[in-house]
């Protein structure tokens, strides 16, 4: 079955199209990347968004042309490539986040992803699966991270103890012990660790008066030096303290923490360089406090995905905090980072249409069960 995923993250960047081929049932899947591109927001629309996620007002109407308007250009990305790969048979779609709030004592958790799948299934004339993270909050979850089940498909290991890494706007790992283990799928862990390129390009941005939105390979970031003093500070959130299952987001890392943090960096002399430096180590430890904190064993391999597999200052930080483990990208075990979290949401969308398999793993969202993810929104032919 030929399946379109689209996805786009708390960083705001564009929207990842993949479309992928998938045989199999469950677990036991073969998932064949034919084509993967980002298509980026126009700048209107990506400046409202962000707007949005840092607590802009908006009226019912508002919110509704703003929903359609995601959806619509969600549309045009898999049309996008659609131009080149053909037809298929089924699109998942993630959609936009603009409002995460995890659970709270008896209350259930609420995320808020923009652009609806009924628009995207009449516009490309597809199919299309949306609102995943609904079931798994109804059933006491956080809604995320929702890849993990993914992780498990693609990138278990018979003997190693593995961690999937994402970096996107916001951190997440999936923990997979070795399939030789009795029981191992029982002790699979995950969460979100933390900001992954948020915070960099928020500052990237300010610096350059928002004429570059991301620190390239982490070139600047590697002219400077960061203060572990200021890091050690910052580690002190409660956040990071916080067992697993927990899941976070711009509500957290935002502008308002970032200026914060300034103010904080202010006694320390730093250039931007240093700044950036700062920031970029930041995120490399809150990843490897969050695996000696809550992991059960350490890993072997750490497999890097998302935009921030490609800093390579980034990605150095991260190999000497995590020292002895290897630290790879899934590209090198045939997973694409840069398209991993779009095929993920193709997959939920095929066991979502297949057979209804459970596309959240419990023990890392928190969901009291197994849930089949997502909405099918057929398409409505007209006579």
């Amino acid at each position: 079955m030929r399946v379109m995923g689209l996805m786009s993250g708390t960083s705001v960047d564009g929207i990842d199209v993949a479309c992928v081929t998938i045989e199999g049932q469950d677990l036991e899947i073969c998932v064949t990347l034919e084509a993967g591109i980002t298509v980026p927001y126009a700048p209107e629309l990506r400046s409202h968004i962000l707007a949005v996620c840092g607590g802009e007002p908006l009226t019912v109407a508002q919110l509704t042309t703003l929903d359609d308007a995601i959806a619509v250009a969600f549309a045009e990305a898999a049309q996008h490539l659609q131009a080149s790969t053909g037809p298929v048979d089924l699109i998942g779609s993630h959609g936009q986040t603009v409002f995460h709030r995890p659970p709270q004592g008896d209350h259930l958790g609420y995320s808020v992803q923009l652009g609806r799948g009924e628009v995207i299934a009449q516009l490309t004339q597809t199919p299309t699966v949306s609102n995943f993270r609904a079931a798994d909050l109804a059933a006491g979850g956080q809604g995320a991270p929702l890849v993990s089940r993914l992780d498990v498909a693609l990138l278990s290991h018979p003997t190693e103890h593995r961690c999937i890494q994402n970096l996107g706007g916001i951190g997440n790992v999936t923990y997979l012990p070795p399939r030789h283990m009795s029981d191992w799928q029982h002790h699979i862990m995950g969460w979100d660790t933390g900001p992954g390129n948020v915070l960099i390009d928020l500052a990237i941005a300010q610096l350059t008066h928002y004429q570059q939105t991301y620190d390239l390979g982490g070139q600047w970031a590697a002219q400077g030096q960061p203060c572990a003093d200021l890091i050690d500070t910052w580690l002190q959130h409660p956040f990071f303290h916080q067992p697993p299952p927990k899941s976070t987001g711009r509500e957290l890392f935002s502008p308002d923490y970032l200026q914060h943090c300034w103010e904080q960096a202010q006694a320390h002399g730093l250039s931007d360089a240093d700044w950036l430096a700062t920031l970029t180590d930041f995120t490399a430890r809150t990843v490897a406090l969050s695996y000696r904190t809550f992991l059960p064993h350490p890993p072997d391999r750490i497999l890097l995905c998302g935009g921030g597999s490609r800093n390579h200052y980034l990605r150095d930080r991260l190999a000497h905090h995590l020292a002895p483990a290897g630290v790879e990208t899934t590209d090198q075990h045939g997973v694409d980072s840069g398209s991993k979290e779009a095929i993920a949401f193709a997959v939920l969308a095929y066991w979502r249409w297949q057979d209804g398999s459970p596309g959240n793993v419990p023990a890392v969202t928190g969901a009291k069960q197994a849930c089949t993810l997502g909405e099918i929104h057929p398409v409505i032919r007209q006579s």
